[in-house]
């Protein structure tokens, strides 16, 4: 279940759109229904216009919100872009997959993310996977050579280490468990890449296949 983000009663709200600090939100808007519609409302604006028209007021109108509900929930524009990212957090994720099986442990990670960009649709996808947005390229990179905390990236250097650690899997001293996440990364990239443009293509299956086999020479 999300977790609602609590306000304090000092706490104040700016609208980045009328640079004046939005009302309380009503009580009846404060639950998790709201934060959802939020989250859609921007998807649906997202995958009708992409990334750069995107507003805190756009995403109130198409919600049925006010403004301040939408600081209830979210610091700013930017944390709910992020939301897409982030969210469910992979520091939380619970793998049904033991790590003996590591191929497919970090495929189910990575289906995780996968599934959810399915909910949103392609559209959402090809849209919010741009060079214009500035968000993505900045949290789904690395920076001073790590993955941001919270990230499936950063979550799947954790289990590759864990399955070095109990000799699960050699490397060979050319290379090491970062180059290989990083190396996961572009090939999940490159899968969603190839399902935004191919309608056939079972992205889920696709994911798996090459995960595994990028991994075997290493299990």
């Amino acid at each position: 279940m999300e977790k609602i983000r609590k306000t304090t009663i000092t706490e104040f709200i700016f609208d980045e759109n009328t640079n004046k600090h939005s009302g309380r939100p009503k009580k009846s808007e404060v639950d998790n229904s709201s934060r959802t519609a939020i989250i859609n409302a921007a998807a649906a604006i997202i995958s009708r216009e992409g990334t750069t028209t995107l507003t805190v007021r756009s995403v109130c109108s198409e919600a049925g919100v006010s403004t301040g509900t939408f600081y209830y929930f979210f610091h700013d524009k930017n944390a709910l872009m992020m939301n897409f990212i982030t969210e469910p957090s992979f520091n939380d994720v619970e793998l049904k997959t033991p790590i003996k099986d590591l191929p497919g442990r970090i495929s189910e990670l990575y289906i995780i993310l996968i599934k959810r960009y399915i909910k949103f649709g392609r559209q959402f996808v090809r849209n919010f996977y741009n060079p214009e947005n500035k968000i993505l390229s900045a949290h789904m990179g690395e920076r001073d050579g790590k993955f941001l905390p919270g990230t499936v990236m950063e979550r799947s250097e954790r289990e590759l280490t864990l399955a070095l650690k109990e000799k699960i899997i050699t490397l060979p001293a050319s290379i090491n468990v970062h180059k290989i996440a990083v190396g996961l990364c572009s090939i999940v990239k490159g899968c969603v890449f190839e399902w935004c443009l191919n309608e056939n293509i079972n992205v889920e299956e696709l994911t798996e296949f090459i995960i595994r086999n990028y991994l075997f020479r290493y299990v």
